[in-house]
């Protein structure tokens, strides 16, 4: 945690193989429906996602942190330290979501490598580090907070999905969610323009932008995504495999019937304008 420059260049790596070496070793090559890794990936996320909050509830944010503005402990307190804990696991959680991008590499899935999943994998990273080296604790664990909630029912998704299990009507509301996540932490972060408790304003010059930022990329998102064509309205995909061979399972739709489809054919990115069965 003393110097970043291990973690830049483990994101440097990571785009570079998102973008040129993972496609170009999987050019030649068949790609793998991942179904049992997915299906442990996904729930680990879920469990993560879950103690997160719970954590981020429990030690501040429904215990005793202030709403408009809150300073950080650097005391050696059992509770300091029990938060700056709970900081440094959504660090390290923001490291395992960079498999999110893998895996889509793996699964040949490259559209849903966007610029915008690109971003948010790089730039979450980054700013979650300065928050454990600088500032473990306080206002801006906030965002981490809102979004760890949001993970839930994101990685929930991600879950059933690679169970088989499609046409969930719940969705679209992923998406609203973050949206009302960028705009819950703009207001939060822009009250430290107005309030001084000891917190560090600069981080404003990071925290608001981005704000901003991932709020219209991913209402652009929203707006391509759900502009009225189904999932199920998509052409049949090859078979997919992660031994190579052509063995299919069922596919759970909300009526209760089975269609002979891909393993873990459906796993969307909620990054990808293009995020669709292909």
């Amino acid at each position: 945690m003393s110097d970043p420059i291990p973690l830049l260049s483990l994101l440097a790596f990571y785009n570079y193989f998102s973008q040129k070496l993972g496609p170009a070793l999987m050019a030649n090559r068949k790609p793998f429906s991942l179904y049992h890794t997915l299906i442990a990936y996904n729930l680990l996320q879920v469990v993560l996602s879950c103690y997160l909050f719970y954590q981020a509830s429990r030690l501040a944010w429904l215990r005793d942190y202030s709403w408009l503005c809150q300073p950080v402990d650097y005391s050696t307190t059992p509770r300091a330290l029990e938060i700056a804990d709970a900081c440094y696991l959504y660090f390290a959680s923001k490291l395992t979501e960079l498999l999110d991008t893998v895996f889509f590499v793996m699964r040949k899935k490259d559209r849903q490598v966007s610029f915008l999943h690109l971003y948010h994998h790089t730039v979450m990273p980054i700013v979650s580090w300065g928050c454990v080296k600088y500032m473990p604790g306080g206002h801006g664990t906030f965002i981490g907070f809102v979004n760890s909630f949001v993970h839930i029912p994101m990685y929930m998704y991600y879950l059933l999905s690679a169970m088989g299990y499609h046409d969930l009507w719940w969705k679209p509301y992923i998406t609203r969610l973050q949206l009302a996540q960028f705009c819950a932490t703009f207001i939060h972060s822009s009250q430290l323009c107005f309030r001084d408790c000891g917190f560090p304003r600069f981080t404003l010059i990071f925290t608001l932008p981005n704000s901003v930022f991932f709020y219209f990329l991913f209402q652009d998102f929203y707006g391509k995504a759900y502009s009225g064509k189904a999932c199920s309205a998509a052409p049949a995909p090859k078979p997919l495999d992660e031994s190579n061979n052509n063995d299919k399972q069922p596919k759970l739709v909300l009526g209760g019937a089975k269609e002979l489809v891909p393993q873990a054919e459906c796993q969307e990115s909620w990054t990808s304008p293009k995020a669709k069965c292909d």
